[in-house]
């Protein structure tokens, strides 16, 4: 795979490249994106969540549905997320319409995350007003000793989201802010077009 995205017309694989790059650099969480939606009015909201999967298809990330995203997407199902790599002086913006994931991808994701975050799940009311960090542990434990020996299941209001992008833009800083930057629009057909930007 190629870092140049100027030599592809295949943006998931420039993608797919700098984000490896950014595993060997980022000291925390090199797969970390400003996620954007908008609420019933309009007004856009903007959080940092993590990019769980990566593939043709999409950009997948989870959360509760209960949670102000979920909402939100609930009544826009459409997203725009940056990722920004200081350690590699680059950024990539994606935009789209939001589809929900298959079950069976969320239930094997949940899978993997430790037993304290799957409580956590379960014991959270996302987005939603909390009187106290102590009621947030009380919850949790309350859950564990709930399931016990048992292994916590997905929550049915957990959920899978894969942004279907419809165009990615790249951004290499480059001296005297004459950075290098193209955006790749997708056509009807699912080909990608690439056109460089002035910085």
């Amino acid at each position: 795979m190629s870092s140049d995205f100027h030599a592809t017309d295949d943006p998931f694989a420039t993608f797919a490249a700098w984000m490896e790059e950014a595993k060997a650099s980022e000291p925390n969480d090199p797969n970390a994106m400003a996620l954007a939606t908008v609420d019933a009015d309009g007004l856009p909201d903007v959080r940092m969540v993590l990019l769980n999967g990566l593939d043709h298809r999409g950009l997948v990330f989870f959360t509760n549905a209960e949670s102000a995203k979920g909402v939100e997407l609930a009544g826009q199902p459409k997203a725009a997320v940056v990722f920004h790599w200081k350690s590699l002086r680059r950024q990539i913006r994606a935009r789209g319409p939001v589809e929900p994931t298959s079950a069976e991808e969320a239930d094997a994701y949940f899978a993997t995350r430790p037993r304290v975050s799957r409580l956590g799940a379960w014991a959270s009311r996302q987005s939603r007003p909390l009187g106290s960090r102590a009621e947030l542990e009380q919850a949790v434990a309350a859950r564990d000793a709930e399931f016990g020996e048992t292994e916590p299941p997905r929550p049915p209001y957990w959920k899978g989201y894969r942004i279907v992008p419809t165009s990615f833009e790249f951004w290499q800083d480059m001296p005297f802010r004459l950075h290098d930057r193209a955006v790749f629009d997708r056509a009807p057909d699912g080909s990608w077009t690439r056109t460089r930007l002035y910085p």
